[in-house]
C-alpha cells in the first residue's frame, strides 16, 4: 500500500492563525474515517480517527477523538468528546469540544447540540444546533458568538431516510458550500460506523469560518451517521446504554 503523502507545509503567514494556513490553499476537503478492527468484529465502540485530505489525496490533517469509555458504551453518538486535530508535524492545531447532551433533536436551550472551536489557546468559532422539528439546521458563529453562515439539512426526523446532503448558506440565504456524506462501500458500513464525508466551501472564507465548518462536520458525522444503537444485541440492550447515557447526563447536571 502506498504511503500517505502530505499535503506541502505552506509558508507561515502573520495574518493567519498559526497552523490553518493549509486552509487557505483549499476550498474542498474529504474526511475519511479510519476503520477499527476491535469495533468492526465486536461492536466495542472505540474512539473516531480520521485522516483529512484535499482533492489531490494529499493529507492535510489527522483527526483523533479523545472520550471516555463508559460515555463511548452508554451514550453512543451522543458523548462528550474533544476532537484533536493534527498538522503533518504531529502540532495540534485545533481543538473541537463537545459537551454530553442527551436526546437528539431537543429545543431546550441545555441541551441542545453545541461545539467550540479552539485554535491553541484562542476560541475562534461555535456551531450550536437550532430547534427543530424535521429538518435539521446549525448555526455557524464567529468567536464574539456572532451568526456568519448556517448549515442546513434535509429530512432527518423519525420516518425519513437522512439525506447525505447539508447545505453551507450565508446569513442571506445563498448556498455557497455542502457537507455531504460519501458512501464508503458495503463491507465497511456493514459491520462499523464509519463515514467519509466531503465538505465544499470558498477559496477566499476566512480559514477560521473553514475550520469553524470542518468542526460542524464532524458534528453532523456524529449527531445524524454515527450509528451506536445498530451494534447493540436487541432492544433491551439498548434500552440499558440509553438509562446508562440519562443518568450520566443527570449526575453531570
Amino acid at each position: 500500500m502506498a504511503q500517505q503523502q502530505w499535503m506541502p507545509q505552506p509558508q507561515a503567514d502573520s495574518s493567519c492563525p498559526k497552523g490553518l494556513e493549509y486552509l487557505t490553499q483549499v476550498d474542498q476537503l474529504i474526511v475519511q474515517q479510519k476503520v477499527e478492527l476491535l469495533e468492526a468484529f465486536t461492536g466495542f465502540e472505540t474512539q473516531n480517527k480520521y485522516v483529512i485530505s484535499n482533492t489531490l489525496g494529499q493529507q492535510v490533517y489527522f483527526a483523533a477523538e479523545k472520550s471516555g469509555c463508559c460515555e463511548r458504551q452508554c451514550c453512543g453518538n451522543s458523548r462528550s468528546f474533544e476532537m484533536k486535530i493534527l498538522d503533518n508535524q504531529q502540532q495540534e492545531v485545533l481543538t473541537f469540544t463537545r459537551p454530553l447532551r442527551c436526546g437528539n433533536n431537543c429545543c431546550c436551550g441545555d441541551c441542545r447540540q453545541h461545539m467550540t472551536v479552539h485554535c491553541g489557546d484562542t476560541v475562534i468559532g461555535h456551531i450550536k444546533a437550532d430547534c427543530f422539528c424535521v429538518l435539521p439546521s446549525f448555526s455557524i458563529l464567529s468567536a464574539d458568538m456572532d451568526h456568519v453562515l448556517s448549515v442546513t439539512g434535509p429530512c432527518c426526523g423519525k420516518g425519513c431516510s437522512c439525506s447525505p446532503k447539508f447545505s453551507v448558506k450565508s446569513t442571506n440565504g445563498e448556498e455557497i458550500g455542502v457537507i455531504q456524506k460519501k458512501w464508503s462501500g458495503l463491507a465497511k458500513e456493514a459491520f462499523t460506523d464509519a463515514d467519509n464525508f466531503g465538505i465544499t466551501f470558498p477559496m477566499d472564507l476566512d480559514v477560521k469560518f473553514k475550520a469553524t465548518l470542518l468542526g460542524a462536520l464532524f458534528l453532523i458525522d456524529f449527531e445524524f451517521f454515527e450509528d451506536s444503537g445498530k451494534k447493540t444485541d436487541g432492544d433491551v440492550a439498548a434500552g440499558a446504554g440509553e438509562g446508562c447515557c440519562y443518568l450520566l447526563c443527570s449526575l453531570l447536571g
